[in-house]
């Protein structure tokens, strides 16, 4: 009886902080609201993210947390110690933004520009990176709030360019661990979101093992014999050897790998090759993305990709190289840690609300923090229920209904006092 009574009062106290709980995520919703606009319309891409960082910092010591700056470049980490001691919990949010021109009629829409490879581009937060670090924020100020009610250690951790680190240059996920992010306190698990336009607003979808493809950047440089254009049996064409490489790299896809084990993608998003309409050029580039599910069926890819490029090239009498940068691990939601989220996750949001998904072929730097700790990483709606015709991410018209962030808010302050309590 004395043991059911003192978990009567558990559960009993655990259901008023939530209450309360609640009441401070809502109080600080147009906050959260506030300033994922201003990061909207004050973008910066990877590993430029200076003003991006300067005001996450600002925040976390305005919160009496002990912060830590230019982590990974342009990273910023927040440590948040409780009322006792006992666990480490890493919240992470990635920063930076993408080369996208916006084209939404917003009245805080980004006109920032800036360079990449080489190019004027438009600046974007066209994936909704801009929401994460403004509900991070929030987390952080309702946790710094309550911190007497936690039992371990909160860390808070700004990541940059998780789109991927300028072309020779470290960054991301990959390089604050290798700066010891998740040392010095080490960190027992980690927890990640990410914002979805093509999902209702009040919903959490979640997978346990793999959730999203591994990522690979490739790179081909065709070479040929520059000609007239009016003389093409004079040249070697680099530019329709490059459209038989293309078509044939599809191939693997739909005739090679056994897509009823895993999904599997090649997708070239970049070609340039020549400087104007009458002069067949000497050389051509293309880069590209591949992403897998399987490391069985990404090294396939990778080997018939090496052996397919220079083979379809010599057959043409060209040259042809092909380099395939190492990518992101497949992001992979500790099995385990799931089934502890999973409850907290039904309690936030209603059981009818969390959904479990297939993998998708998107891809996460996150992954470089669950190959070292367990981790765990969900899907939060943000589409305004009853649109049918969402723009996806990484497009100029990205838009995300804001009224979801305050779930995202709540979520992860729950988790953080879940985890590290109970």
């Amino acid at each position: 009886m004395k043991k059911y009574k003192a978990l009567l009062f558990l559960l009993t106290s655990i259901t008023s902080f939530s209450q309360e709980l609640n009441k401070d995520c809502e109080a600080i919703e147009q906050k959260v609201i506030e300033w994922r606009r201003d990061f909207h319309q004050n973008p910066e891409l990877s590993n430029r993210e200076f003003e991006t960082a300067k005001k996450i910092a600002k925040h976390l010591k305005s919160l009496g947390i002990e912060t830590q700056e230019n982590v990974a470049k342009t990273g910023v980490v927040g440590i948040l110690k409780g009322k006792k001691t006992g666990k480490v919990l890493a919240l992470r949010a990635d920063i930076d933004a993408l080369p996208v021109i916006e084209r939404n009629d917003l009245t805080f829409k980004s006109n920032v520009k800036s360079t990449y490879l080489g190019k004027e581009v438009g600046v974007m937060h066209a994936c909704g990176h801009d929401t994460h670090i403004a509900i991070l924020m929030g987390v952080a100020e309702v946790l710094a709030k309550n911190k007497d009610k936690i039992n371990g250690t909160v860390k808070f951790i700004f990541q940059p360019a998780e789109e991927g680190a300028p072309e020779g240059e470290e960054g991301g996920a990959e390089l604050m661990v290798k700066e010891g992010v998740l040392k010095n306190p080490d960190v027992d698990a980690i927890f990640g979101l990410h914002i979805s336009s093509g999902q209702d607003v009040g919903t959490i979808t979640y997978k346990p093992g793999g959730i999203m493809a591994a990522s690979q950047t490739f790179r081909i440089k065709v070479k040929g014999k520059q000609s007239h254009g009016s003389r093409p049996w004079a040249s070697i064409d680099p530019i329709m050897i490059s459209a038989k490489i293309i078509d044939a790299l599809q191939t693997i896809i739909s005739r090679e790998v056994d897509l009823t084990n895993e999904g599997a993608v090649i997708t070239v998003g970049k070609i340039d090759a020549g400087v104007r309409s009458n002069i067949i050029p000497e050389s051509a580039e293309m880069i590209g993305t591949i992403r897998t599910l399987d490391y069985g069926m990404q090294k396939q890819i990778n080997d018939r990709m090496k052996e397919m490029v220079p083979a379809i090239a010599k057959s043409y009498r060209a040259e042809a190289t092909i380099e395939i940068e190492k990518g992101y691990p497949i992001t992979y939601n500790n099995i385990d840690l799931t089934k502890q989220v999973l409850p907290t996750l039904q309690n936030v949001a209603g059981k009818e609300n969390v959904h479990l998904i297939k993998a998708i072929t998107g891809a996460e730097d996150f992954s470089f923090f669950q190959k070292e700790i367990p981790g765990f990483y969900f899907f939060l709606g943000g589409k305004t229920i009853g649109n049918n015709n969402p723009y996806p991410h990484h497009t100029p018209d990205f838009q995300i209904d804001e009224s979801g962030m305050l779930l995202g808010v709540k979520t992860m302050t729950q988790l953080t006092l879940d985890f590290l309590n109970n």
